[in-house]
């Protein structure tokens, strides 16, 4: 009975108004006529002890003993109702509450009971905000695709925090109710919840450096360190032939002069959106990330959207040079990359598989800075 409240078993049945699960016979492991002999007291007081358990009915059995005579004992265990299983376990004011969900349910959003039935425990552990759940939800079915800022969605006694920590259950809820039309099935996940149901996402912002003077987006011949939303940075016309893109904030900072070129700080958004950049698949361009799986994952990702990207001092030779530099990747990716070369593909599966050194890694940033190419060649 505990295993199927644990797999929700019960709660579904009661979700779904569905009396087959009981009553529930549950076959019992008798004791053989050896042990009815050599253990004679044992097994009575065993009998008598389930004789005595209450919220469930015994099925006895005749049998005859060619020493103890006629007796009978018991051969399985009914329990007669849900209601009877709840107080076996203890489960009662658990079950209660789940009523009281699935009552609520029935009268504002009926549509959401298959989701009580597919999530019964989840929906228990939601029940103090289930009724704020379900005021969101009618919100988004009154407004859909409102095209506005989660902070901006006005719904008495709820705030964007709510609506924000929430969003896992809510998509899975909001995908119950709203027409396909007000969903993007384009945008999975979580992070994604804001463009799924079309709110406005926080701008993505893209942090460069042009490495060549000569292309400087503002007057003066000094460095500048710039940031702009991602369609701002889409529209630039800077009139560069390479692209350098970097994990390492120092790296950076300090990345050398490049005649024709710019640096982009590779961390904190999408490199689909880079991929997207019109502009950005007509230069030539570099990605230098650290030498461990991880590094080797986000150069496959960004291969995925941009096939002609090169790797910058993530090769054998650089990771045997910096051997006393060497540190430890804690949780190494292990799946298959298939967007790398033969000789990065080569160095991964050594990294993956332990075979240099066991969770091997070497930061970016403990590379001999040297090693970077000289102005005018790569």
């Amino acid at each position: 009975m505990q295993r199927l409240w644990q797999r929700g078993d019960i709660l579904a049945a009661m979700a779904k108004q569905d009396s087959s699960l009981f009553p529930r016979r549950l076959r019992l492991k008798t004791p053989r006529s050896a042990d009815m002999l050599n253990h004679f007291d044992e097994v009575r007081r065993w009998i008598s002890e389930l004789q005595r358990m209450p919220h469930i009915r015994l099925e006895m059995q005749h049998f005859h003993h060619p020493q103890l005579g006629d007796n009978e004992k018991p051969v399985a265990v009914w329990i007669d109702s849900a209601a009877e299983a709840l107080a076996l376990t203890g489960h009662q004011r658990d079950a209660r509450r789940f009523e009281a969900l699935l009552t609520i349910t029935r009268q504002r959003q009926p549509s959401l009971l298959a989701w009580l039935a597919r999530r019964p425990l989840r929906a228990l552990e939601l029940h103090q905000h289930w009724q704020h759940l379900l005021d969101v939800v009618d919100w988004f079915i009154t407004h859909p695709r409102p095209g506005i800022y989660v902070r901006q969605v006005d719904i008495p006694g709820i705030d964007s925090k709510f609506i924000e920590a929430h969003r896992r259950v809510l998509s899975e809820l909001l995908d119950l109710v709203l027409p396909a039309s007000a969903i993007d099935h384009t945008a999975t996940g979580v992070t994604q919840f804001t463009r799924r149901y079309g709110l406005c996402e926080k701008p993505v912002r893209i942090r460069f450096r042009m490495l060549d003077t000569r292309h400087n987006l503002l007057p003066g011949e000094h460095t500048q360190d710039m940031t702009l939303d991602y369609h701002s940075f889409a529209c630039l016309q800077p009139g560069i032939r390479r692209v350098f893109i970097t994990e390492n904030e120092i790296n950076y900072l300090a990345f050398p002069p490049q005649d024709d070129s710019m640096v982009i700080f590779g961390a904190g958004y999408g490199l689909d959106l880079l991929a997207r950049t019109p502009w950005l698949q007509q230069a030539d361009c570099f990605y230098w990330g650290d030498i461990d799986t991880h590094g080797f994952a986000i150069l496959n990702e960004l291969r995925q959207h941009l096939p002609a990207v090169q790797s910058l001092l993530m090769d054998r030779q650089t990771l045997m040079q910096h051997r006393p530099f060497w540190g430890h990747e804690a949780r190494p990716v292990r799946h298959e990359l298939t967007h790398l070369s033969d000789e990065e593909a080569a160095l991964y599966d050594d990294l993956r598989y332990d075979r240099i050194h066991p969770g091997l890694r070497l930061e970016q940033e403990r590379i001999a800075f040297g090693l970077l190419p000289a102005n005018g060649c790569c």
